[in-house]
């Protein structure tokens, strides 16, 4: 079965979502493949970085506001074993870092093409995309910074140099943008969106039990059509 994970490396939903996918796939025994799909909370550029609270306190209401939801938020991420520390995160524009997934799912796909052990292995989208949440929550990295993104994928075993040089490049840009144009043509509005053999969707960070009965129910279903 495959599973396409339609998110966003700034959404914290997504981080408890993905997580909580990780554990729901613990306990189900059936065969199943991970896609990673982009989707952009807020496409708009960002000069320079902000720290995330404040841009929360626009949004919300006030500095007060912001807290209780990230208080919230941060609560629940802790129960799927996360850590969440909003008091460093900073806004970013996240188009890089879905080229940079994109890039790493094209190096995943071109190995497994090539059979293991072919080639020397590196980390794949899953590796790359939990190390990219852990920047952006944890670490208050600047995750629209080409040169930052360069130095989380270097730390999940990909080549600094050649990572720097793609994202200095154009590649993978025209397949993002129609990835992006994509799930908004699907009706993806918010994310983490899941969709389970590519017909069946289940919205929101889910808890592990739901999912698990979802992936078994489009088991079932898949196997008497």
């Amino acid at each position: 079965m495959e599973i396409e994970i339609y998110a966003d490396v700034v959404c914290p939903w997504c981080y408890i979502g993905t997580r909580r996918l990780t554990e729901a796939l613990e306990s189900f025994d059936g065969e199943v493949s991970v896609r990673y799909r982009p989707f952009q909370l807020d496409p708009s550029p960002v000069p320079e970085p902000r720290p995330t609270l404040a841009m929360l306190a626009e949004k919300f209401g006030g500095p007060d506001r912001a807290r209780q939801i990230t208080e919230h938020t941060a609560s629940v991420a802790a129960g799927a074993g996360l850590e969440l520390r909003f008091d460093r995160a900073v806004t970013a524009n996240t188009f890089d870092a879905h080229r940079l997934v994109w890039f790493a799912q094209q190096r995943a796909d071109s190995a497994a093409a090539q059979g293991a052990g072919s080639v020397e292995p590196q980390a794949g989208p899953a590796e790359l995309l939990e190390a990219l949440y852990r920047a952006h929550f944890v670490d208050g990295v600047d995750v629209g910074s080409r040169a930052a993104l360069a130095g989380v994928a270097a730390g999940v075993g990909l080549d600094e140099t050649e990572v720097r040089r793609f994202l200095d490049s154009a590649e993978g840009a025209t397949e993002v943008r129609a990835a992006l144009r994509e799930a908004h043509e699907l009706g993806v509005t918010s994310v983490p969106m899941f969709v389970l053999a590519g017909r069946y969707a289940v919205a929101g960070a889910q808890e592990p039990e739901t999912l698990l009965a979802a992936l078994q129910e489009v088991r079932r279903r898949e196997a008497g059509s």
